[in-house]
Protein backbone atom coordinates (compact mmCIF):
# COMPACT_ATOMS: atom_id res chain seq x y z
CA UNK A 1 0.00 0.00 0.00
CA UNK A 2 1.32 3.44 -0.93
CA UNK A 3 1.38 6.26 1.61
CA UNK A 4 0.32 9.65 0.24
CA UNK A 5 0.74 12.89 2.18
CA UNK A 6 -1.89 15.57 1.49
CA UNK A 7 -0.66 19.07 2.34
CA UNK A 8 -3.28 21.82 2.14
CA UNK A 9 -4.58 24.35 4.65
CA UNK A 10 -8.12 23.93 3.27
CA UNK A 11 -9.77 21.00 5.06
CA UNK A 12 -12.49 20.71 2.38
CA UNK A 13 -9.85 20.17 -0.30
CA UNK A 14 -8.08 17.57 1.83
CA UNK A 15 -11.39 15.76 2.34
CA UNK A 16 -12.11 15.83 -1.40
CA UNK A 17 -8.66 14.48 -2.17
CA UNK A 18 -9.16 11.66 0.34
CA UNK A 19 -12.42 10.69 -1.36
CA UNK A 20 -10.74 10.57 -4.78
CA UNK A 21 -7.71 8.62 -3.59
CA UNK A 22 -9.14 6.13 -1.09
CA UNK A 23 -10.91 4.35 -3.96
CA UNK A 24 -7.44 3.22 -5.07
CA UNK A 25 -6.59 1.86 -1.62
CA UNK A 26 -3.92 4.42 -0.72
CA UNK A 27 -3.09 5.18 2.90
CA UNK A 28 -3.67 8.91 3.33
CA UNK A 29 -1.81 11.17 5.76
CA UNK A 30 -2.65 14.85 6.18
CA UNK A 31 -0.86 18.07 7.05
CA UNK A 32 -2.52 21.47 7.26
CA UNK A 33 0.66 23.50 6.79
CA UNK A 34 4.21 23.20 5.52
CA UNK A 35 5.87 22.77 8.89
CA UNK A 36 3.67 19.80 9.76
CA UNK A 37 4.32 18.36 6.28
CA UNK A 38 8.10 18.34 6.80
CA UNK A 39 7.63 16.73 10.23
CA UNK A 40 5.29 14.09 8.76
CA UNK A 41 7.87 13.19 6.14
CA UNK A 42 10.53 12.69 8.81
CA UNK A 43 8.21 10.51 10.89
CA UNK A 44 6.57 8.37 8.17
CA UNK A 45 7.46 6.49 5.02
CA UNK A 46 5.87 8.64 2.32
CA UNK A 47 5.68 7.59 -1.32
CA UNK A 48 4.11 10.74 -2.80
CA UNK A 49 3.18 14.26 -1.68
CA UNK A 50 0.30 16.37 -2.97
CA UNK A 51 1.41 19.85 -1.97
CA UNK A 52 -0.56 23.08 -2.07
CA UNK A 53 1.46 26.14 -3.06
CA UNK A 54 -0.30 28.87 -1.06
CA UNK A 55 -0.27 28.01 2.66
CA UNK A 56 0.37 29.79 5.96
CA UNK A 57 3.51 29.38 8.10
CA UNK A 58 5.50 27.81 5.26
CA UNK A 59 4.33 27.87 1.64
CA UNK A 60 4.60 24.96 -0.75
CA UNK A 61 7.65 26.31 -2.55
CA UNK A 62 9.62 26.54 0.69
CA UNK A 63 8.37 23.10 1.75
CA UNK A 64 9.59 21.55 -1.50
CA UNK A 65 13.00 23.19 -1.12
CA UNK A 66 13.35 21.76 2.39
CA UNK A 67 12.18 18.30 1.30
CA UNK A 68 14.66 18.17 -1.55
CA UNK A 69 17.52 18.53 0.92
CA UNK A 70 16.81 15.04 2.28
CA UNK A 71 14.28 13.21 0.07
CA UNK A 72 13.53 12.47 -3.59
CA UNK A 73 9.88 11.58 -2.92
CA UNK A 74 7.62 12.70 -5.81
CA UNK A 75 5.99 16.09 -5.25
CA UNK A 76 2.83 17.06 -7.14
CA UNK A 77 2.01 20.72 -6.66
CA UNK A 78 -1.62 21.85 -6.30
CA UNK A 79 -2.37 25.47 -7.14
CA UNK A 80 -5.13 27.78 -8.34
CA UNK A 81 -2.51 29.56 -10.44
CA UNK A 82 -2.15 28.30 -14.00
CA UNK A 83 0.52 30.66 -15.38
CA UNK A 84 3.61 29.09 -16.92
CA UNK A 85 5.84 31.09 -14.57
CA UNK A 86 4.14 29.55 -11.54
CA UNK A 87 4.46 26.03 -12.96
CA UNK A 88 8.14 26.57 -13.79
CA UNK A 89 8.79 27.88 -10.28
CA UNK A 90 7.35 24.67 -8.85
CA UNK A 91 9.48 22.53 -11.15
CA UNK A 92 12.56 24.63 -10.43
CA UNK A 93 12.40 23.87 -6.71
CA UNK A 94 12.09 20.12 -7.30
CA UNK A 95 8.45 19.46 -8.09
CA UNK A 96 7.67 16.51 -10.35
CA UNK A 97 4.33 17.73 -11.68
CA UNK A 98 1.81 20.57 -11.31
CA UNK A 99 -1.97 20.22 -11.09
CA UNK A 100 -4.19 23.28 -11.40
CA UNK A 101 -7.26 23.75 -9.19
CA UNK A 102 -10.07 22.98 -9.68
CA UNK A 103 -8.76 19.61 -10.79
CA UNK A 104 -10.48 16.79 -12.59
CA UNK A 105 -10.61 13.71 -10.30
CA UNK A 106 -9.70 11.35 -13.14
CA UNK A 107 -6.74 13.50 -14.16
CA UNK A 108 -5.60 13.74 -10.54
CA UNK A 109 -5.69 10.00 -9.93
CA UNK A 110 -4.00 9.30 -13.27
CA UNK A 111 -1.13 11.66 -12.43
CA UNK A 112 -0.77 10.16 -8.98
CA UNK A 113 -0.55 6.67 -10.43
CA UNK A 114 1.94 7.84 -13.05
CA UNK A 115 4.17 9.49 -10.46
CA UNK A 116 4.08 6.44 -8.18
CA UNK A 117 4.91 4.18 -11.10
CA UNK A 118 7.94 6.27 -12.00
CA UNK A 119 9.10 6.41 -8.39
CA UNK A 120 8.73 2.73 -7.53
CA UNK A 121 9.24 0.68 -10.68
CA UNK A 122 10.98 3.19 -12.98
CA UNK A 123 9.77 1.17 -15.98
CA UNK A 124 11.21 -1.77 -17.87
CA UNK A 125 14.59 -2.04 -19.52
CA UNK A 126 15.46 -3.39 -22.89
CA UNK A 127 18.60 -5.49 -23.18
CA UNK A 128 20.62 -2.79 -24.98
CA UNK A 129 23.65 -2.10 -22.81
CA UNK A 130 26.49 -0.13 -24.34
CA UNK A 131 29.29 -2.37 -23.17
CA UNK A 132 28.92 -6.14 -23.35
CA UNK A 133 31.19 -6.45 -20.30
CA UNK A 134 28.65 -4.56 -18.18
CA UNK A 135 25.88 -6.35 -16.32
CA UNK A 136 22.39 -6.12 -17.81
CA UNK A 137 20.55 -2.95 -16.84
CA UNK A 138 23.76 -0.99 -16.33
CA UNK A 139 24.38 1.86 -18.78
CA UNK A 140 27.62 3.77 -19.11
CA UNK A 141 29.14 6.53 -21.18
CA UNK A 142 32.49 7.89 -20.06
CA UNK A 143 32.39 8.37 -16.28
CA UNK A 144 28.58 8.47 -16.17
CA UNK A 145 26.99 5.21 -15.01
CA UNK A 146 23.31 4.40 -14.48
CA UNK A 147 22.74 1.16 -12.58
CA UNK A 148 19.06 0.28 -12.94
CA UNK A 149 19.44 -2.76 -10.69
CA UNK A 150 20.31 -0.52 -7.74
CA UNK A 151 18.45 2.54 -9.11
CA UNK A 152 21.65 4.56 -8.78
CA UNK A 153 23.49 7.09 -10.90
CA UNK A 154 27.15 7.90 -10.44
CA UNK A 155 29.60 10.27 -12.06
CA UNK A 156 33.27 9.38 -11.73
CA UNK A 157 32.34 6.88 -8.98
CA UNK A 158 30.45 9.48 -6.94
CA UNK A 159 26.74 8.85 -6.38
CA UNK A 160 24.30 11.44 -7.70
CA UNK A 161 20.88 11.99 -6.13
CA UNK A 162 18.17 12.36 -8.79
CA UNK A 163 14.41 12.64 -8.46
CA UNK A 164 12.30 9.91 -10.04
CA UNK A 165 11.54 12.09 -13.06
CA UNK A 166 15.18 13.07 -13.53
CA UNK A 167 16.25 9.44 -13.23
CA UNK A 168 13.76 8.29 -15.84
CA UNK A 169 14.69 11.02 -18.31
CA UNK A 170 18.37 10.18 -17.96
CA UNK A 171 17.70 6.45 -18.22
CA UNK A 172 15.67 6.92 -21.39
CA UNK A 173 18.44 8.93 -23.01
CA UNK A 174 21.19 6.56 -21.85
CA UNK A 175 19.27 3.61 -23.29
CA UNK A 176 19.56 5.39 -26.62
CA UNK A 177 23.01 7.00 -26.65
CA UNK A 178 23.57 9.57 -29.42
CA UNK A 179 19.91 9.50 -30.45
CA UNK A 180 18.19 12.89 -30.38
CA UNK A 181 14.73 13.10 -28.82
CA UNK A 182 12.34 16.03 -28.81
CA UNK A 183 10.75 17.31 -25.59
CA UNK A 184 7.49 15.70 -26.72
CA UNK A 185 9.15 12.31 -27.24
CA UNK A 186 10.89 12.46 -23.86
CA UNK A 187 7.71 13.44 -22.05
CA UNK A 188 5.63 10.68 -23.63
CA UNK A 189 8.32 8.07 -22.93
CA UNK A 190 8.72 9.03 -19.27
CA UNK A 191 5.23 10.17 -18.27
CA UNK A 192 3.52 7.63 -20.57
CA UNK A 193 0.79 10.07 -21.50
CA UNK A 194 0.18 12.47 -24.42
CA UNK A 195 2.34 15.58 -24.40
CA UNK A 196 0.99 19.09 -24.90
CA UNK A 197 3.25 22.15 -24.71
CA UNK A 198 5.88 20.44 -22.55
CA UNK A 199 9.10 22.02 -23.82
CA UNK A 200 9.52 24.26 -20.73
CA UNK A 201 8.80 21.37 -18.37
CA UNK A 202 11.43 19.17 -20.00
CA UNK A 203 13.99 21.99 -20.19
CA UNK A 204 13.73 22.52 -16.42
CA UNK A 205 14.32 18.83 -15.69
CA UNK A 206 17.21 18.71 -18.17
CA UNK A 207 18.82 21.68 -16.42
CA UNK A 208 18.48 19.95 -13.04
CA UNK A 209 20.10 16.77 -14.40
CA UNK A 210 22.98 18.77 -15.86
CA UNK A 211 23.54 20.53 -12.56
CA UNK A 212 24.02 17.12 -10.94
CA UNK A 213 26.08 15.24 -13.53
CA UNK A 214 28.10 17.91 -15.32
CA UNK A 215 31.25 19.67 -14.09
CA UNK A 216 30.11 22.76 -15.96
CA UNK A 217 26.36 22.61 -16.70
CA UNK A 218 26.66 25.53 -19.14
CA UNK A 219 29.13 23.51 -21.22
CA UNK A 220 27.77 19.96 -20.82
CA UNK A 221 29.96 16.98 -21.55
CA UNK A 222 27.24 14.31 -21.48
CA UNK A 223 23.75 15.75 -21.83
CA UNK A 224 23.64 17.89 -24.96
CA UNK A 225 20.99 20.01 -26.64
CA UNK A 226 20.60 19.80 -30.41
CA UNK A 227 19.05 23.18 -31.09
CA UNK A 228 15.65 23.00 -32.72
CA UNK A 229 15.53 19.21 -32.41
CA UNK A 230 15.90 18.05 -28.82
CA UNK A 231 18.32 16.40 -26.41
CA UNK A 232 20.73 13.48 -26.31
CA UNK A 233 23.29 11.80 -24.09
CA UNK A 234 26.49 11.38 -26.09
CA UNK A 235 28.35 8.11 -26.46
CA UNK A 236 31.94 8.51 -25.24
Amino acid sequence: MYNILLVDDDKDIRNALKIYLTHDDYRILEAENGKKAVNALHENEIHLILLDVMMPIMDGIEVAQKIRTFSNVPILFLSAKSEDTDKLLGLNVGGDDYITKPFNPMELTARVKSALRRFTSLGGIEDTVRDKNLSPNIYQTGGLVLDDNKKQVSIDDKLVQLTAVEYNILKFLMENLDFVFSSKQIYEAVWQEPAFDVSKTISVHIRHIREKIEINPKEPHYLKVVYGLGYKVVKL
